[in-house]
């Protein structure tokens, strides 16, 4: 991988050799340079680079004259155009490379990257800002670019990855990922991160937030994605766009976890093993009450964990369409409401509570000493935690799923098992 340092101050120059990027609205003066260097004018006049300068200067969107060897660069931060749309923009310039970035939103704008780079047929930069862009910084190879940006000091670009990692990461490192919609509170890039890091895995897990799934199948196999979770709204939905489903993904009818096997698509649902795991040390007796919030993904993974405890399932929401077909799909009662207190297990597989706390489909006042409950949202104390806590139940927290089912997603990546103590300590 040739990665271009960058700085965004002259005070985070290194003194580094190979290929840098000095901004000219951060330097008021050079250091050394050569062929390799890149000066960006960032609004400065030409008249700024030295004389006798041999490497490349970035003149920006404005193909003028310079003199010097020439990047025209174009940026676009409200979105990422179709293929042929890019091609055109970065083919009307007669720069000795054309550079283009794009803010990503989805897979569909990743695929245009990728499609762009296969036919432009000329020598190119082309890079995807935003944290759903992020892979394409990590493959250079792959979009045939001349070169990849990664910060010295302090970022210049959204979605950009310090240049050191990336060197030490290189062009074929393993790239995991989520998608979802939000992403924002996911703990799983710390913590397969410290799991790939424990393993000695040279690796990255990012977060690929989409306002869709369209494509996503090309541009897992397009950018040599190893795996990918799947959290919510797309458990359901994603099972459309896989070659193959295992037996409990498919009895489940929900995925949360793919693997890439060499353009194959595989899906999992490792949230089984993850709400088997929460319940270790307080499995319930056979026979128990379990009262199930919920009718998507999470909520359906609950009900085959917990009727492969022995429990007495009923399924509690405000959909009733979902809640019709959960209960036909899986022989357990479906209800719309319910009172905690014919219960002996209560649990939350809904995302209320993740941001701000809107009603429980079933009324939790009951709660008291005798219940064990279970929240599936770990990022923050909720208002069934809460009471939970002041009743004295016995507490099963979602990051012990979140990472139970992370372990097991790992093994499938991998073949390994992960390194549960690495995992917690990220919650530490």
């Amino acid at each position: 991988m040739r990665v271009c340092s960058t700085y965004r101050s002259s005070t985070d120059y290194d003194g580094r050799k190979g290929c840098r990027e000095y901004r000219l609205d951060a330097f008021d003066e050079l250091p050394e340079w050569d062929e390799e260097t890149v000066i960006t004018l960032c609004g400065k006049d030409v008249s700024s680079v030295p004389e006798g300068f041999t490497g490349l200067v970035d003149v920006g969107d404005d193909d003028i004259p310079c003199g010097f060897r020439k990047i025209v660069s174009h940026h676009d931060f409200d979105g990422t155009p179709s293929a042929d749309e890019i091609v055109s923009i970065l083919s009307a310039n007669g720069a000795e490379v054309t550079k283009g970035a794009f803010m990503v939103r989805s897979f569909g704008d990743l695929c245009s990257l990728l499609d762009a780079s296969a036919s432009i047929g000329r020598r190119h930069v082309i890079l995807g800002m935003g944290e759903t862009g992020t892979v394409t910084r990590l493959r250079q190879r792959i979009l045939g670019n001349e070169f990849t940006f990664g910060y010295v000091g302090e970022p210049t670009a959204p979605g950009q990855l310090g240049a050191d990692e990336m060197s030490d990461l290189g062009d074929d490192c393993t790239v995991l990922g989520i998608t979802g919609n939000p992403l924002g509170h996911s703990m799983s890039p710390l913590m397969q991160g410290a799991a790939m890091k424990a393993a000695g895995i040279k690796g990255v897990y990012l977060r690929f937030q989409s306002d869709s799934l369209d494509r996503i199948e090309d541009a897992i196999r397009g950018y040599d994605i190893r795996g990918m979770n799947v959290t919510i709204p797309y458990k359901t939905d994603i099972l459309a766009h896989l070659d193959r489903v295992d037996d409990v993904a498919g009895s489940v009818g929900a995925v949360n976890t793919i693997v890439n096997d060499n353009g194959t698509l595989k899906g999992y649902n490792t949230d089984v093993a993850g709400i088997v795991h929460a319940f270790r040390d307080g499995c319930p007796d056979k026979g128990s009450k379990a009262l199930i919030m919920g009718s998507g993904g999470a909520a359906r993974a609950a009900v085959a964990a917990m009727t492969g405890m022995g429990c007495e399932v009923t399924v509690v929401g405000r959909n009733p369409v979902t809640v019709n077909t959960i209960s036909e799909d899986f022989s357990v009662s479906g209800v719309l409401s319910a009172d905690v207190s014919d219960y002996d297990i209560v649990m939350n597989c809904t995302p209320i509570g993740m941001k701000e706390d809107t009603p429980y489909p079933a009324d939790i006042s009951g709660i008291c000493d005798r219940h064990i409950v279970f929240d599936a949202v770990y990022n923050r104390t909720t208002e069934l935690m809460s009471k939970a806590r002041s009743a004295g139940a016995t507490i099963l927290s979602g990051r012990d799923m979140l990472i139970g089912q992370g372990a097991e997603a790992f093994r499938l990546w991998f073949g390994m098992d992960a390194d549960i103590d690495a995992m917690e300590a990220v919650f530490r």
